[in-house]
């Protein structure tokens, strides 16, 4: 399948072959190296540049793209895009890979190929997430591996320094997102560092470390208690000086945010009530699928009831009064920035009842609403409520985080993963299957 805008037609990544002359090809960037210097065998004393990035255009095919050149050149084009956009690339030079060699420290993918840019032919641009064809946003979504293939992070710490090594996938959500920290390595080069601690319901505290820029920045946009990650080919290894296991993100590593394609189970909202009054455990979380719809959708009404200020260090929400950050206790909360994101409260409704104390989040609801932030704001009252009824009422597949407490008034708070319009046929043979098994279970 092709992809085309108003300007030019897109090969799909699947149907690339050294064959093809002057390509272009356009995908979503799924993962990103720093760029790194090496000594130039051509030109003694100087140094060439490069780095890496994997870009995927569908739900089963990715393929990694090689930049080399100039420092300035290579610097210049990897600050230009980030994890998350869409590219455009003109002109790249298709090559076989050398799968065994070059998979030991590349992400792997399905493509026979990879893609080499050139200075002096190769073009590549950005696409504003607003420009790109919605399949191309729902793929930021999808693991590279097998949605079921993953350690849960009790089975890392049960196996112990058996594991010291080796690499693996992990699905786990954010628990707190340390602050990057810098410093210069014994050649006198830069490096950075950045803690990111998860959890699951097997284990409450379990670090995973960046040493990357493109990785850290990554980890920075994560919202502790709300972002949940599924990490492909992270590396496990002993920490003799804490006794603990860690994972190391590494360059084959791809790590996938919010990736609703691990969650399978489907709820009703009466289950999903029934689920939070029974649980006697201090903190549950609950992830699945309700096919509903939004029924309570208030974004024309107060602007300061659906955005937020957050603490750009931890992505807390702050105090509104003071502006300031209760959160994070190791910097003094006035050197803090501080940033607009949404946090809108929602009610999701189904034929067996309705769910309050939902939320809306961040670029969660920007996909939703299809606007960021200062887009929004900047909408007349009359055009928000339009984009109000886009949303309300419409029967959707929606994926859910619910952490369940006793211990709070309405027992459960409900993170809204990814909100889309539902396929109708898909929604009422999902829903037949379950009523079908709910009564064979009653008798």
């Amino acid at each position: 399948m092709a992809y085309s805008s108003s300007t030019q037609d897109f090969v799909a990544l699947s149907d690339l072959h050294p064959s093809l002359a002057r390509p272009n090809v356009i995908g979503v960037v799924i993962g990103k190296t720093d760029v790194r210097g090496f000594p130039d065998r051509k030109n003694i004393g100087s140094e060439r540049y490069t780095f890496s990035f994997t870009i995927r255009d569908s739900p089963t095919y990715f393929i990694n793209v090689n930049s080399w050149g100039r420092e300035e050149y290579i610097k210049s084009l990897s600050e230009s895009f980030r994890v998350g956009d869409c590219v455009t690339i003109e002109n790249p030079l298709i090559q076989s890979k050398e799968a065994e060699r070059e998979e030991k420290f590349n992400p792997v993918t399905p493509s026979c190929y990879k893609l080499i840019l050139s200075e002096n032919h190769s073009v590549v641009r950005t696409f504003s997430c607003y420009e790109m064809d919605t399949k191309l946003l729902s793929l930021l979504h999808l693991p590279v591996k097998d949605p079921q293939d993953y350690y849960s992070l009790g089975d890392i710490i049960a196996n112990g320094q058996s594991l010291d090594g080796r690499i693996l996938n992990l699905l786990a959500a954010v628990m707190s997102v340390g602050e990057p920290k810098y410093f210069i390595t014994s050649d006198k080069r830069k490096g950075q560092r950045c803690e990111v601690k998860l959890y699951d319901e097997t284990e409450m505290s379990f670090p995973i470390v960046c040493w990357d820029n493109e990785s850290i920045q990554l980890a920075q946009s994560w919202i502790p208690r709300e972002t949940v990650i599924f990490a492909s080919d992270v590396k496990i290894n002993f920490d003799k000086f804490r006794n603990c296991m860690t994972a190391t993100v590494i360059s084959k590593t791809i790590i996938t945010t919010n990736p609703v394609e691990t969650i399978v189970d489907v709820y009703t909202v009466e289950q999903l009530k029934e689920k939070a009054l029974q649980s006697d455990v201090k903190l549950e979380t609950i992830y699945g699928v309700i096919y509903g719809y939004i029924s309570t959708l208030n974004i024309d009404d107060n602007a300061s009831k659906v955005v937020r200020n957050r603490c750009s260090t931890c992505r807390f929400i702050v105090n509104e009064v003071s502006n300031t950050c209760t959160f994070c206790s190791d910097t003094s909360s006035d050197l803090k920035s501080i940033f607009a994101s949404f946090e809108i409260p929602i009610d999701v409704t189904d034929h067996t009842g309705t769910l309050y104390s939902c939320y809306l989040s961040d670029c969660v609801a920007e996909e939703a609403l299809g606007c960021t932030v200062q887009e929004f704001l900047a909408l007349a009252e009359d055009k928000k409520t339009a984009l109000k009824w886009q949303l309300l009422l419409e029967r959707s597949k929606i994926y859910f985080k619910i952490t369940v407490s006793p211990s709070w008034r309405t027992g459960m708070k409900v993170n809204v993963l990814s909100c889309k319009l539902a396929d109708p046929i898909e929604a009422s043979q999902t829903l037949l299957r379950k009523e079908i098994g709910n009564k064979s279970l009653r008798h």
